[in-house]
């Protein structure tokens, strides 16, 4: 059976405005639906139309015709508390701080599904996962590829106040000294592989030269005068190492100490280093941060940022250009001086 629907002229256009000026999603698909049925359309055909099941458009007509405007308004909000509040949110971030197999569930990555049922086992709440992918986007939580790390060896409280000294010595080095953190990146021909934007149905495809190519570059980080000090190799050995500290004592030659905060890397403990730091005297002092604690490594994020913007998917046939790509990237952010490369 047909359903008909008529409406004055006036509340036609009250209808129209409303349909284009809210942002409610229910009550524009209401809206929606009455202007079509009372322009002649069936519900069927209006439903059709619109993207609901007729159903919905059938309840949406005969609601009106009893109601009229009081019926679009959204009447969920007679029904109590939302589910989701702020402690259901805390409660949903500190799950996640853990792993699926921290409450029994076998696989060790989360789903919508997995995350919904530890929700309800752990809070006493059933959400769907259209609703919790929703929650998720506003709770900001992302998906993104974890970090792997090694555990420091050391003791927390040895740890701790060992990273206390080099903080404090990198915010007060003193009268004529400087401080640099220390560090060494590879660099590829054959690209390290990361995510891009792609067209709908396309994989997009980087040609790799297939026989891979390495070069090796020493940046030392000065912060305070945001300078990078850089020198180029083949090899990560200890002459790399050694012309940094070179290229460090011309640059700051005109100071009475320079402090380097690096990690405790092989080349970086040498007996050769050791006996080139005892002829060059005060003017070089070696700072080792705790083992495994890149992150407080500052020139450490540098390098993930030429990695992201040079080196990830790069188009280079030739090591030569990639590596001038590195410098050209460095010379753009940082006051660059580039020390020469000597293997002995």
């Amino acid at each position: 059976m047909g359903m008909s629907l008529s409406l004055y002229r006036a509340e036609r256009r009250r209808l129209q405005r409303m349909s284009r000026e809210t942002k409610d999603a229910g009550r524009l698909v209401r809206c929606r639906v009455v202007l079509k049925v009372a322009s002649g359309c069936s519900a069927r055909q209006a439903a059709r139309e619109i993207g609901c099941v007729p159903s919905t458009a059938w309840q949406i007509v005969t609601r009106y015709r009893v109601e009229r405007e009081a019926s679009l308004v959204d009447r969920r909000c007679d029904n109590g508390n939302l589910k989701i509040d702020e402690d259901v949110r805390e409660g949903i971030r500190q799950i996640l701080e853990q792993t699926p197999q921290d409450f029994e569930e076998r696989r060790p990555t989360w789903t919508l599904e997995i995350l919904a049922r530890v929700i309800d086992l752990r809070l006493g709440l059933w959400v769907s996962v259209c609703q919790l992918w929703r929650v998720l986007r506003e709770m900001g939580v992302r998906w993104g590829r974890p970090k792997p790390i090694v555990l420091c060896p050391w003791k927390r409280e040895r740890r701790q106040r060992r990273l206390r000294e080099i903080r404090r010595l990198a915010e007060n080095p003193g009268p004529r000294a400087a401080v640099v953190f220390l560090d060494e990146i590879d660099v590829h021909l054959n690209p390290k592989i990361g995510p891009d934007w792609m067209l709908p149905g396309r994989q997009r495809r980087v040609v790799t030269p297939g026989k891979n190519r390495k070069a090796y570059v020493a940046g030392a980080y000065d912060q305070q005068r945001d300078r990078m000090i850089y020198v180029e190799g083949d090899g990560k050995a200890i002459w790399l190492f050694l012309n940094l500290l070179r290229a460090l004592l011309a640059v700051y030659r005109r100071m009475r100490c320079v402090h380097v905060i690096l990690d405790n890397y092989g080349i970086h403990k040498s007996a050769v280093v050791a006996g080139f730091l005892r002829k060059v005297g005060e003017k070089l002092k070696l700072h080792f941060l705790p083992p495994y604690c890149p992150d407080h490594n500052r020139i450490e994020r540098i390098w993930e940022d030429v990695h992201g913007n040079v080196t990830r998917n790069h188009r280079r046939t030739n090591l030569r250009d990639l590596l001038d790509d590195v410098q050209v990237y460095l010379a753009d952010r940082f006051e660059l001086f580039v020390g020469a490369c000597i293997n002995v």
